[in-house]
């Protein structure tokens, strides 16, 4: 591989420049010589230095001819589209990206009663789809591999002709084979839970669904409403008298004033919390309720978009002990909504596992709490109220729960007054970044009975422009003693996770560093840097890919979605600079990789941040993209099409 000769436009290779990662001269470059080289080589017939190399000959698929926007990245009309005037790349998120229907790649289905051992179809000729298997089998795209994922594993594959591997398990007259063997062993498993039924999807749009506990809690509140009503009502009442007597006698007026107070059908002037009722009395004690042990526990962020069942997998199989669904919008549950419910789903394989719910107001966040607990398998229900995006922040939930104590209160203990698991809250240091709040909230929470409290160690304002404040963090984790705390914030390497426990904090919670590199959990417990090849990353991305063919299917449909998570996933790892390539070790999260050669080609094509690459990358293991694909990450700085 060719050094840099020449220094990169703006900057000296013998410096790293502040924000940038410091990496040994050597493999430093230049972005023009690295998009070229990454380029070239992809371009090269069999054989050539990059499968040799990376030796993936057996994965790697070669991509149809393309046009030259996809390939050319530096001079291209295509790249040009997302530069500003000035030369800039254009900043910022993609904040209203197109949504891509999950049957925009099949250009004509299979009808579902050919799967279905070939019924008679109920819509006869009135029906879209193709019910001449031959037909169908002729249009449709070629197969990936030869080897089905789902069937070498369950002995079946539920996808049958539909499959984009289905010549490992389609007989030359077009029948789906099975094994017996296979079949026989993974009968009565059932590895994924909390899947929404048809019964309990129609009941809850038909609002047919009980929420006896939930109702009697929500009464409760709503005597101590009345209750409060009657007292400014009272107190107004006092008010007027005392005002129409303060022209006549001063004396007649404090007697009257005094009988008022002094009456025992009134209500007293200072308000109260409202009377002791069965919600104080009748209630699971701690020590019912499902106890979960979270001291030093290395815990999974509930992640938007990425941090879905097979990420999960791939994290637990490098030592994640606790799990958490994505973000899941309690209006949404409460309507059966099944993509909504999705997030809710449970693999075997996870071990402690929670579910996190967004809202804003104690009805529907206590009925979504008791909908849960009769419904799903869980070991904890996590409050976000973290969230710093406007869609939900305007509405008063994430962040704005913070600043709406009094709803937050009643929200928290409508829940723990239906959940038998534990209820637990992610919050952030506060919502403006030079007020802090979540001091003052902790000693309040502990009352209202959280069982656990993860603190972001940044404001809503501030996101991810600064570091973490772990001193902060420290101060909150003396605050919530005996509750656990743990701390969220800058976690790349087991250094920082050691660093962050000598502050205190119960355990670690990890996000933006699982994405970076899913193997930080294996680092962080065997106190060791991993300098990992790009075989094996590629290796813990064939596993995201068969953990999603299980997920998502196997046909076009979930091919397609794989891909998709896939490359919003590859928007993160490619962040990631190898151990042996650091001057300085470990990587910091706030420091961005400059340009530079890996050590072969595959390390230098994942370093790529450019979604054209990731696209390539995907290509190994999922095949050509479909001739309409299209991905818009979240960042303006990228895009395909």
């Amino acid at each position: 591989m060719e050094k840099a000769t020449e220094e990169p436009i703006g900057k000296k290779t013998d410096a790293p420049v502040k924000g940038e990662a410091a990496i040994k001269p050597e493999f430093l470059t230049t972005k023009e010589k690295f998009h070229g080289f990454v380029d070239s080589e992809w371009r090269g017939p069999k054989g050539d230095k990059a499968s040799e190399n990376e030796k993936v000959e057996e994965t790697k698929v070669t991509p149809p001819v393309e046009p030259d926007a996809k390939k050319l990245k530096l001079d291209s009309e295509e790249s040009n589209k997302f530069v500003k005037p000035d030369g800039k790349r254009i900043r910022g998120q993609n904040k209203s990206r197109p949504h891509t229907k999950p049957t925009t790649y099949d250009e004509k289905r299979l009808c579902l009663s050919v799967l279905q051992d070939n019924r008679e179809c109920p819509f006869g000729d009135k029906c879209h789809f193709h019910h001449d298997v031959a037909e169908y089998m002729a249009t449709k795209p070629a197969d990936i591999k030869e080897s089905c994922y789902l069937y070498d594993t369950f002995g079946k594959c539920a996808f049958g002709l539909t499959c984009r591997f289905a010549k490992a398990h389609t007989t030359p007259d077009f029948k789906t084979m099975e094994n017996a063997e296979l079949i026989k062993a993974c009968e009565g498993k059932t590895p994924v839970k909390n899947s929404l039924s048809k019964d309990l999807q129609n009941r809850l749009r038909k609002r047919s669904v009980s929420f006896k506990k939930s109702e009697e809690y929500l009464k409760t509140l709503s005597n101590n409403r009345d209750k409060r009503e009657q007292q400014g009502n009272d107190d107004a009442c006092a008010a007027e008298v005392s005002a129409d007597q303060t022209g006549g006698d001063q004396q007649a007026a404090t007697k009257a004033e005094t009988q008022l107070q002094a009456s025992p059908d009134k209500q007293p002037p200072v308000k109260t919390i409202g009377p002791l009722t069965d919600v104080d009395v009748i209630k699971l004690r701690p020590c019912e309720k499902k106890q979960v042990d979270f001291q030093d526990k290395l815990y999974l962020a509930p992640l938007t978009t990425c941090g879905n069942l097979p990420f999960r997998r791939v994290c637990k199989r490098f030592g994640a002990d606790i799990t958490c669904g994505e973000m899941a919008m309690c209006t949404n549950l409460l309507q059966g909504q099944q993509s909504e419910w999705a997030l809710l789903k449970r693999h075997e394989s996870e071990d402690v596992f929670g579910v996190q719910v967004e809202g804003c107001f104690p009805d529907t966040m206590t009925r979504c709490a008791e909908l849960i607990n009769n419904n799903t398998d869980v070991d904890f229900v996590d409050i976000n109220s973290g969230c710093p995006i406007d869609l939900v922040y305007k509405k008063g939930g994430g962040c704005g729960l913070m600043t709406r104590t009094r709803k937050f209160e009643q929200i928290i203990k409508g829940m723990n007054y239906v959940l038998d698991v534990p209820l637990t809250v992610k919050i952030r240091t506060g919502v403006q970044e030079k007020s802090n709040i979540a001091h003052k909230l902790i000693p309040e929470m502990k009352k209202w009975g959280v069982s656990m409290i993860t603190l972001h160690g940044r404001s809503r304002e501030q996101r991810y422009t600064k570091l973490a404040d772990w001193d902060y963090i420290t101060t909150c984790s003396k605050l919530a003693s005996p509750v656990p705390l743990f701390g969220n914030g800058d976690i790349l390497s087991y250094e920082d996770a050691m660093k962050a426990r000598e502050t205190g904090v119960s355990g670690i919670m990890i996000a933006r560093g699982a994405l970076i590199k899913p193997w930080i959990f294996t680092e962080i417990k065997e106190s060791r840097h991993w300098d990992i090849s790009s075989n094996e990353r590629l290796d813990i991305l064939r596993d995201f890919t068969n953990f999603g063919l299980e997920h998502w299917g196997s046909d076009t449909r979930g091919v397609e979605k794989i891909r998709t998570f896939m490359l919003e996933w590859l928007s993160f790892m490619c962040r990631y600079i190898p151990v042996g390539l650091l001057e300085r070790v470990p990587q910091k999260i706030n420091e961005r990789p400059p340009y530079y050669m890996g050590r072969n080609y595959l390390e230098s094509l994942m370093a790529s941040q450019h979604v054209g690459d990731w696209v390539r990358i995907s290509e190994m293991l999922l095949g050509p993209v479909p001739t309409n694909f299209n991905f818009l990450p979240k960042h303006k700085a990228n895009a395909y099409k």
